[in-house]
């Protein structure tokens, strides 16, 4: 491996004087990261957009296919979109619902390639690691006047790159939790992965033939889950096996036709008629502990209700199972993570899943995302940690918060201005085709 530590951005030396002259680092070109790219071009303020995908919202276009349950206008950010319009950009209606796709190609692409964020981006780029200058985690000398330094790989060559502020938005979608109930990954399961679909394939598009004519297990109890099922019940000749650590199959449907969002309780519904007519075998409550490879199918074995319980002859696997944040590349960063949800300490009691649904999670900004690592701020889906509740426009609000304490408006920093509908926007239409909050 080569290592080149000559970037322009690490050509000027950190001492405190110069801190003011690095850019302020974002990780992670999802909707987030881009919408922390305008907030700084709105101030003036120097930036790089590191990415590890070849595209700007590569996450997202694994699950391009998937209709999201909130319409465009919970989907943009403000200031971003003032950039785009400056640019001839003609927005979307704001009332229709996107597919993941469009969100990337009609609003992040464009965003990307405005001549004040393009030149700044680093796509095909992974941060490996994060410290500051000289310093490790232990020590405390003059730790806040040091800048940071990030280890950037590309092409197998590493890069050190000086920043003096560092906003981490890379999500948490690529590390999914295993179907293990004891959320555990073991080498068995991860050796299966031909077998194990995480996330939301796209069953009646590009994956049909692997689904198609198969016995195929979807384990989880949540909306991702019941949607991946409404798909699967689709396909001709598929035979569905849901399993999920619920005590009831029932506690999945909701309040149905009591269901304060009327589309949330008809997907309940649907799911519930599903079951009745026999077109699913439920297992539940059903503890996954080993997933065994017979050669020509999967025997799952588990627990219900403490008693040892087989489900043979599984073609394929969907794993619908939440995912959780990596922590890897920020050893050398002091955090403050709560240790149930790995979400940002402060945030932890406002997002509880147990306690809050995505739309009764009150707005927060910079105060409750500071970390102990002076200007270093975890933002998006990954300052949850664990928790599902996180919505987009939350993020949009956690960047627009976090920019004006980095650029010195204290003022701004502090003000709510986050504003959601009173039932939240993660279930605006389930009924349509693929839909994902």
């Amino acid at each position: 491996m080569n290592f080149n530590i000559l970037s322009k951005y690490s050509e000027v030396p950190s001492n405190n004087s110069e801190l003011s002259t690095m850019p302020i680092a974002i990780i992670g070109a999802g909707p987030v990261g881009l919408a922390a790219a305008a907030h700084l071009v709105a101030k003036n303020e120097k930036f790089l957009l590191i990415e590890s995908g070849p595209s700007v919202g590569n996450n997202i276009l694994t699950w391009g296919h998937v209709r999201l349950f909130s319409s465009w206008q919970f989907n943009i950010d403000k200031v971003a979109m003032q950039l785009l319009q400056e640019n001839g950009w003609l927005a979307p209606v704001m009332k229709r619902l996107p597919y993941g796709k469009n969100i990337v190609e009609d609003y992040l692409i464009p965003l990307a390639n405005l001549p004040q964020i393009k030149p700044f981006i680093k796509l095909d780029s992974t941060v490996m690691a994060i410290s500051k200058n000289g310093l490790d985690k232990m020590k405390n000398a003059k730790r806040d006047e040091q800048s940071f330094v990030l280890y950037v790989e590309k092409e197998g060559q590493t890069e050190r790159i000086e920043a003096r502020a560092i906003i981490d938005a890379t999500g948490t979608w690529g590390q999914p939790n295993p179907v293990n109930a004891d959320n555990v990954w073991t080498k068995q399961e991860k050796l299966l992965a031909s077998k194990i679909t995480y996330g939301i394939p796209d069953i009646t598009g590009e994956s049909r033939s692997k689904f198609e004519h198969k016995r195929v297990a979807v384990v989880g109890g949540g909306h991702s889950a019941i949607n991946t099922i409404l798909e699967l019940a689709t396909l001709e000749g598929t035979e569905i096996v849901w399993i999920l650590r619920k005590n009831r199959v029932e506690d999945a449907y909701g309040g149905e036709a009591l269901d304060a969002l009327p589309a949330r309780g008809q997907l309940g519904s649907r799911i519930h008629q599903l079951v009745d007519n026999g077109r699913i075998s439920t297992h539940t409550p059903f503890l996954i502990h080993q997933v065994i490879d017979e050669g020509n199918s999967l025997t799952i074995h588990g627990t219900t209700k403490g008693e040892g319980t087989t489900i043979h002859h599984i073609d394929e696997i969907i794993a619908n199972t939440g995912s959780r944040p990596d922590f890897n590349f920020l050893r050398e960063i002091r955090l403050d993570i709560d240790s149930a949800t790995e979400s940002i300490s402060k945030l932890a009691p406002l997002i509880d899943p147990n306690l809050h649904s995505c739309g009764t999670v009150r707005p927060h900004g910079e105060t409750e995302l500071r970390q102990p690592e002076k200007n270093f701020y975890i933002v998006g889906m990954k300052s949850y940690g664990r928790a599902p509740t996180f919505l987009m426009a939350t993020g949009y609000e956690q960047v627009r918060s976090v920019v004006a304490h980095l650029t010195g408006d204290l003022e701004a920093a502090k003000r709510v201005e986050l504003d959601l509908p009173e039932t939240g926007v993660c279930s605006t239409n389930l009924l349509t085709k693929n839909s994902c909050c």
